[in-house]
């Protein structure tokens, strides 16, 4: 795939951000010329909603805690045709974006993912990756999609996404995305992209704890019947 010329209405990024200043000047230099970045500040306590805008990117203030809550803040204050998804902890290159919303808008997948392939020691810690493999196989005997990561990085049209209606607000967020997605019919394309040893701590996978919580979140996801019930709030 190759690079995308977009105008400036046409992409949205929305970042999940919580206490990533030192982050986040690296990966707003990387968002591609013209598109948007949106940094949804989960409750920051380091002044990453300053560095943001001093980097232009645009805030959302989203309180309640939960990756899935910023995500969906992020795609509720999106405005473009296509929104596309990244951390903002320097682990994903956002300018990787670009060939992923050239294949959506090309017609060519409706849904891209990344499949994060670890660059150096310390990026995927084993447990972070033990957790990702079983949900993966969760995920085929519930769709019969045969993907090898639920990572984070990943494009859509906005509207769409919309209409999935999804209703997770903590780490199932982006499993129920590709559930219901899988369940309306949409084609779903994945692709290798390097995944960087983070900077910070992590919320979610920097502990056994911290995944297997997750991994709880999103077992709740796989859970859901088709067509939304029993969905985690």
């Amino acid at each position: 795939m190759s690079p995308v010329t977009t105008t400036p209405s046409d992409v949205d990024v929305v970042l999940p951000c919580l206490n990533e200043a030192e982050a986040l000047p690296w990966v707003l230099e990387r968002i591609p010329p013209g598109w948007r970045a949106l940094v949804v500040d989960n409750g920051s306590t380091d002044g990453s909603d300053r560095v943001a805008r001093a980097h232009g990117a645009t805030v959302v203030r989203e309180p309640r805690r939960g990756f899935g809550a910023a995500c969906h803040a992020g795609l509720t204050a999106a405005t473009a045709d296509v929104v596309c998804f990244c951390d903002c902890d320097a682990s994903l290159d956002p300018a990787l974006l670009a060939p992923f919303v050239r294949e959506v808008r090309d017609g060519g997948a409706d849904l891209v993912l990344g499949r994060r392939r670890p660059q150096g020691r310390g990026a995927w810690p084993a447990h972070a990756r033990a957790g990702n493999l079983a949900l993966a196989r969760m995920l085929r005997r519930r769709t019969g999609l045969r993907l090898h990561d639920l990572g984070p990085l990943r494009a859509a049209r906005r509207e769409p996404l919309l209409a999935l209606g999804l209703t997770d607000r903590r780490s199932g967020y982006p499993l129920q995305m590709v559930v219901r997605a899988a369940d309306a019919g949409w084609r779903i394309a994945e692709y290798d992209v390097p995944y960087l040893p983070r900077t910070g701590a992590s919320k979610v996978t920097g502990t056994w704890r911290g995944t297997w919580q997750a991994v709880r979140d999103m077992s709740r996801v796989l859970a859901e019947s088709p067509g939304g019930e029993g969905a985690v709030r």
